[in-house]
C-alpha cells in the first residue's frame, strides 16, 4: 500500500458511476409512470373516502425504487449492503383496500423494471395493467350491490314493500330481519336494474312503511 492509497477515497470514486444523463432519464420516466398509476388510481377507486396522499405516494415510490435500483445496478457490493438495509425496515401503515396493494406492488415493479433499463418493457407493461384495471375496476356504479334498510310497521306493509322492490330491482337477497311488537326491518342486498333511485321515494311513501333508506355497498360479493 502507497502513501497515495491511505488517501483514496472509494466514496468520491462512486460518483461518476452513474451518468446525469442516465439519472435525469429514469427519474423523468419513473415520474411520467408514477402519473400514469396515480391516474389509474384515482378513476378505479372504488372505497369510501378517498386520499390523495396515497395517490401522491405511488408517484414517490416508483421514483424512490428507480433510484434504488440505479444505485444497485451500478455496484455489486452497494447492492449486498443495500438489501440487508431494507431488510429491517418495518411499515406500520395498514392497507385497508385489497387493490391499494396491487397498486403498490405497481409502482415498486415499474421503478425496478424501469431502472433495469427495460423500458419498452416498463411503458407497455404499465399500459396493458392500467388498460385493465380500468376495464375491470371502472364499471358501472349501478351494478355494484346496494343495502336497502327498510323499517314496516307490520306483515301486511313488509310484503307489500317487499314485492313492490322486487319488480323495481334486479335482484334481492334479505341479509337481517328484526321483528319487535310495531316494528318490523330488513337489511336487503339489492342489484339496481339502473342508475335510477326513485323506487327508494315511492318505497318510503307507502302505507305501513316508516322509512327506506339506500346504502351503498362495498363488501365481498359472490355470485
Amino acid at each position: 500500500m502507497t502513501f497515495n492509497d491511505i488517501f483514496k477515497s472509494s466514496f468520491l470514486e462512486n460518483v461518476t458511476s452513474v451518468s446525469l444523463l442516465d439519472m435525469a432519464l429514469a427519474l423523468f420516466l419513473a415520474f411520467g409512470l408514477g402519473m400514469f398509476i396515480f391516474f389509474v388510481y384515482k378513476k378505479t377507486f372504488s372505497g369510501v373516502m378517498y386520499s390523495s396522499g396515497f395517490g401522491v405516494t405511488l408517484i414517490a415510490l416508483t421514483m424512490i425504487t428507480t433510484l434504488v435500483i440505479l444505485a444497485v445496478t451500478s455496484n455489486v457490493v452497494l447492492s449486498l449492503g443495500m438489501v440487508g438495509a431494507l431488510s429491517i425496515v418495518r411499515f406500520r401503515t395498514a392497507i385497508k383496500e385489497p387493490l391499494d396493494i396491487a397498486f403498490l406492488f405497481w409502482a415498486i415493479a415499474a421503478g425496478i423494471v424501469l431502472a433495469a433499463g427495460m423500458i419498452p418493457l416498463a411503458v407497455f407493461g404499465s399500459a396493458v395493467i392500467g388498460a385493465v384495471l380500468l376495464l375491470f375496476v371502472n364499471k358501472k356504479t349501478y351494478l355494484n350491490p346496494y343495502i336497502v334498510v327498510l323499517s314496516c310497521e307490520n306483515y301486511e306493509s313488509e310484503r307489500r314493500a317487499l314485492d313492490f322492490l322486487e319488480k323495481q330491482v334486479k335482484r334481492t337477497v334479505v341479509k337481517s330481519k328484526t321483528a319487535q311488537k310495531g316494528r318490523i326491518e330488513l337489511n336487503l342486498e339489492i342489484r339496481m336494474k339502473e342508475e335510477n333511485t326513485d323506487f327508494i321515494n315511492i318505497l318510503s311513501e307507502m302505507e305501513g312503511v316508516t322509512s327506506a333508506v339506500l346504502v351503498s355497498y362495498n363488501g365481498d360479493y359472490m355470485g
